[in-house]
């Protein structure tokens, strides 16, 4: 009878201790579990160059990118030429999609407007295929000429709108952009070589 009051007490002593281990450990599994927060991918499927004429606005140039496989290994793939009119000054705007999911199409430009304090377009060129910006670039120098029409809150440029003035007829030059993403990493001196990219593209430039 005395051993069996003793086992009671045993187990009534260290039953709660057994309980508190329990949900200690079972709250730690469920923060081992809990996924962690994860910035939402930006997917690009369709961007497109849009140079319309700032003196007559039916002369629109457009020039397509897209990436034939969505999410799969192929990147986007350039479908056009740019085509410009020797003299002309053109204004420079895109749209960007992705059309994953076709009834359910994202407009990613206006997510980069939301944005445009951590994104910023580069541009390299054939030399002095442009009068205005005269050279080749800013690829490898950041503060190099280019008509940025737009600016972030920090009024630092984004690119969403440029300006460009085609010099004499030629054919088979070359017009880049890139789009870098630049998180933490945009000031007013940040290259294209600063954050991560989010597309790179390189058109034949032919001027008439």
């Amino acid at each position: 009878m005395k051993m069996k009051v003793n086992m009671l007490k045993f187990v009534r002593k260290y039953s709660l201790y057994f309980m508190v281990l329990g949900v200690l450990f079972l709250g730690a599994c469920g923060d081992d579990d809990a996924p962690e927060e994860e910035n939402e991918l930006e997917v690009f499927t369709n961007v497109t160059l849009i140079f319309t004429n700032n003196a007559d606005a039916t002369d629109v140039v457009r020039a397509r990118a897209e990436d034939p496989d969505g999410v799969g290994v192929q990147e986007l793939q350039v479908l056009d030429d740019i085509t410009l009119t020797a003299g002309a000054t053109y204004t420079l705007t895109y749209e960007i999609l992705n059309a994953l999911d076709p009834t359910d199409v994202e407009d990613i430009g206006a997510e980069i407007v939301d944005e445009d304090h951590e994104h910023q377009f580069f541009f390299s060129f054939t030399n002095d295929v442009f009068t205005n910006p005269a050279g080749d670039g800013n690829f490898d120098n950041a503060s190099d000429a280019i008509n940025y029409n737009d600016m972030d809150e920090n009024n630092n440029p984004v690119g969403l709108s440029t300006t460009w003035t085609a010099g004499s007829a030629t054919t088979g030059a070359s017009f880049r952009a890139r789009l870098q993403h630049q998180p933490n990493v945009k000031t007013s001196t940040s290259g294209v070589n600063d954050g991560d990219t989010d597309f790179d593209l390189t058109f034949v430039l032919n001027i008439q």
